[in-house]
């Protein structure tokens, strides 16, 4: 049994996350959460029956602050850090880059220098996404250690974070992996994400509005990932004890542009879509067309999803029917 210190334990990945441990092992787990708008409280864990489970300890904390000497000792010794905790929203980054400085750069710092200080601490896994090296061009998916190239503040400061974790690897000899995942999907996302807002505008009739290129002829695609597998593909690297410092790449097993999810939603809800091509970069600098990553890297270690992306988006948009109040929070 191993203790596993989750921040952004509260969040939508973050509670997949929870849960998938809970189920599957019989690891300690410890949450810390800021309990923003993004987490709605406890909600998501108590919603998944996992908030009274004896093997989780939950903390409001705010890891843009550094870990008081009073919470550090309250959590104890720790085996290992997923690092899910970040502001995500790229609105949002681009209205206001100061909280994902803080949050992102400055609160990896802290989690960082938290986890430096720990004596048995077995790995630190740091959370990143696609978004670090920018928009792909058709053909490109980007390998691990490729360049960044950042387009809008969410991206730049998971960049910087990634810099600081691979600092701290270099220089403290902090035991790290960086994981890269893309879009990721799955039941309890905020209703303003893309799946959920395209489920409760089928149901409700309403637009969808789809984000293309300039002549509006091509929709913004991507490589949509349950948020189960991405569960799942960071408790196999943390099985994997031989590994070093290095990056890994936890990705979909298809690319989906905006437009066939939208039909693809549209048929399993047995409605029609209705729907406008938007040319969305122009009027807001800094939303990309196309991310890839190549994933090669984590299948060639033998991970595979237990899925396929049509089963998992289904069940998922099902779920929605069958629990609407999480359309609409």
């Amino acid at each position: 049994m191993a203790r596993i210190l989750i921040t952004g334990a509260c969040g939508f990945i973050g509670h997949h996350v929870v849960e998938h441990l809970i189920l599957k092992t019989d690891h300690e787990i410890i949450g810390l959460d800021k309990l923003t708008y993004a987490s709605n409280g406890f909600k998501r864990l108590r919603d998944t029956g996992c908030l009274d489970n004896k093997r989780l300890f939950l903390f409001s904390a705010d890891f843009s602050q550094p870990i008081s000497f009073g919470l550090a000792q309250e959590i104890g010794e720790v085996d290992y850090i997923f690092h899910l905790g970040a502001e995500t929203h790229v609105d949002n980054s681009i209205a206001s880059p100061e909280a994902f400085v803080y949050a992102n750069v400055v609160g990896t710092m802290h989690m960082l220098n938290y986890a430096k200080a720990l004596k048995g601490l077995k790995r630190f896994f740091y959370f990143s996404t696609d978004e670090v090296f920018g928009p792909a061009p058709e053909g490109t998916s980007y390998k691990e250690w490729d360049r960044y190239n950042a387009t809008n503040p969410y991206s730049a400061t998971k960049a910087g974070g990634e810099q600081l974790a691979l600092s701290y690897s270099n220089t403290y000899g902090l035991p790290l992996v960086i994981t890269r995942a893309m879009n990721c999907f799955g039941e309890r996302q905020h209703p303003e994400k893309f799946i959920p807002s395209v489920i409760r505008k089928i149901l409700r009739d309403e637009v969808v509005i789809i984000h293309s290129n300039p002549d509006r002829s091509k929709a913004g695609s991507r490589f949509y990932i349950h948020c189960r597998n991405v569960a799942g593909a960071l408790l196999f690297l943390l099985d994997i004890s031989e590994i070093k410092t290095d990056v890994f790449h936890i990705v979909g097993e298809r690319e989906v542009d905006n437009l066939e999810m939208a039909h693809f939603i549209a048929h399993v809800l047995g409605k029609p879509l209705k729907y406008e091509m938007v040319d969305f970069h122009s009027t807001r600098p800094g939303h990309d067309l196309r991310y890839a990553l190549d994933g090669s890297k984590m299948f060639d270690l033998g991970w595979r999803l237990p899925k396929t992306f049509e089963e998992s988006l289904a069940k998922t948009i099902q779920w929605y029917v069958q629990n609407p109040s999480w359309l609409d929070w």
